[in-house]
């Protein structure tokens, strides 16, 4: 009879061994917003508690720039992330992704603002219109090409609208993420950068001395917030288990257990997800072509006639657009 129970317990033991050994492994990226540094014991809680209750095994992963996470869904070592949504739709275009979910701010609210920051002691900037001289005098911050704030939405509204190439225009460019931009014109490294306001609130809260030294002098129509990411060839099964967590966390449990998960997500800078799809992307999709009809505009290597040609095909593809937005909401 002890022999029975014993082989009984080896063989329980045997199953959830093996059970362990086959939980499915997702590799969950992280966008660099910030250092990997500072990223990391923000994301860990999170996603402990995604492996706890999915019963996946959840690895962040981590990158220099945004795209290391879109190349890294791409070729499948990301199964799901978190991206803006510029790298968002470039996860979509290029890396068979597809978005799930939306995060929605600690407020509540479910947008944020580009922003243009400069040195709060630097007199001479003051607006937009300071920076868009042209002399070649001013050094700029610019953000990660992937990035919807830090990039795609200034390139249209700022330098776009006003027939400005950077590159063209200014002493120096560089690109880095948005906590090295604000450090950057805080210890005065350039004249100004790109920024948005989330990051902002969260140099109020980390480092309020160098919050002190920045002032906006820029701020972008509304964006929306960011989008969660997965690989349109994962199981049904995972995408359910994924799905449950993101919809369930911080709304669902004890009273206790929805307070501790408010925490985490309150440290992520978010309140509880909301569902999503590919549909919010159709602004972004917008504000690529009115980049691309901006740059077309101020070649002046291409013929009237080309310049014609290559607009009427972007204003179809817009009309496509804005046709599928007034069809199906944007979530």
């Amino acid at each position: 009879m002890r022999k029975s129970i014993t082989r009984a317990l080896f063989a329980a033991t045997a199953l959830l061994i093996a059970g362990a050994a086959q939980a499915e492994e997702i590799n969950f990226g992280i966008i660099s917003t910030e250092s990997t540094i500072n990223l990391k014991p923000k994301w860990e809680p999170y996603l402990a508690e995604m492996s706890k209750q999915t019963g996946l095994e959840i690895k962040p992963f981590f990158a220099t720039d945004y795209a290391g996470i879109i190349e890294g869904m791409k070729f499948g070592k990301v199964h799901a992330a978190w991206y803006g949504n510029k790298a968002g739709m470039e996860a979509v275009d290029r890396a068979d992704g597809e978005v799930f979910a939306q995060t929605v701010n600690a407020d509540g609210t479910q947008g944020y603002y580009g922003l243009l920051v400069a040195n709060a002691a630097n007199t001479a900037i003051n607006t937009a219109e300071d920076v868009l001289k042209c002399d070649k005098t001013l050094t700029f911050g610019n953000g990660d090409p992937n990035s919807t704030s830090g990039f795609l939405v200034p390139s249209v509204f700022v330098f776009g609208a006003n027939k400005v190439e950077p590159k063209d225009c200014y002493k120096a460019v560089t690109n880095a993420n948005h906590e090295s931009n604000l450090m950057a014109v805080a210890n005065g490294q350039v004249d100004f950068a790109t920024n948005n306001t989330e990051s902002l609130t969260l140099l109020e809260k980390n480092d309020p001395e160098a919050f002190k030294k920045l002032k906006v002098i820029w701020k972008s129509p509304l964006i929306p917030s960011d989008p969660l990411v997965w690989r349109k060839d994962l199981s049904a099964e995972t995408k359910l288990k994924i799905m449950n967590f993101f919809m369930t966390y911080g709304r669902h449990g004890t009273m206790e257990e929805v307070k501790m998960a408010r925490e985490v997500l309150t440290g992520l800078g978010w309140s509880p997800f909301r569902p999503s799809s590919n549909a919010q992307l159709f602004p972004i999709r917008i504000l690529e072509i009115n980049k691309s009809i901006n740059k077309i505009t101020a070649d002046a290597a291409l013929s009237q006639a080309d310049k014609d040609a290559k607009i009427a095909d972007l204003k179809k593809q817009q009309a496509e657009i804005e046709k599928m937005m007034a069809e199906a909401p944007n979530t």
